[in-house]
């Protein structure tokens, strides 16, 4: 079942944000969230969760389970 915009918590949306501009790792995301100052500190598990709860609604897809994640279908549309 696909998620809406509604399900999304606020790093749910900022990792859709940058699902869109191509594919991301969770240390990738970390590095991002901190380097843009959108948090003081966010852990690689809690993003790699995240991803992870993605992957389960098929919005995400873990390429060859290397961690290295791709969008599949917006759940903002």
């Amino acid at each position: 079942m696909a998620l809406s915009s509604e399900d999304l918590n606020e790093i749910d949306s900022i990792i859709v944000e940058y699902l869109v501009e191509g594919r991301v790792t969770p240390v990738y995301l970390r590095e991002r969230i901190i380097d843009e100052k959108i948090r003081e500190s966010i852990s690689e598990q809690y993003l790699g969760q995240r991803l992870k709860r993605l992957q389960e609604h098929n919005h995400v897809k873990n390429l060859y389970d290397t961690g290295l994640y791709e969008l599949q279908e917006d759940p903002r549309d």
